[in-house]
């Protein structure tokens, strides 16, 4: 389970660290949307870009399969609630328009 600190801090522009299960590294990207709050199917997505290829991973909140979460950054001012429009964005562009490194 994920600490409630932390779940506070899981919001959409912040980057994180995912540590699933016994996998020896973690799953490092920008969080792109939060879902349903706290409630019993809430989820998170997190992207990254893999070999040049976009790679999305949605996690459920209450599952012990997530082991870690670590806040690598958090985001400074974002206005959106989904960041679905850095799929089609360069990473320069996102860069600029949020403030964070991608």
């Amino acid at each position: 389970m994920i600490k409630e600190e932390i779940l506070q801090k899981i919001k959409p522009g912040a980057k994180v660290k995912v540590w699933e299960g016994a996998a020896t590294a973690p799953f490092q990207g920008l969080v792109i949307a939060r879902k349903h709050g706290s409630e019993k199917g809430a989820t998170f997505t997190v992207r990254t870009v893999l070999a040049g290829v976009g790679v999305e991973k949605v996690y459920p909140i209450n599952t012990p399969i997530i082991s870690k979460v670590d806040i690598v950054s958090s985001p400074k001012k974002i206005h959106r609630s989904k960041l679905y429009f850095v799929r089609k964005a360069s990473g320069a562009k996102v860069r600029r328009k949020l403030g964070v490194s991608v």
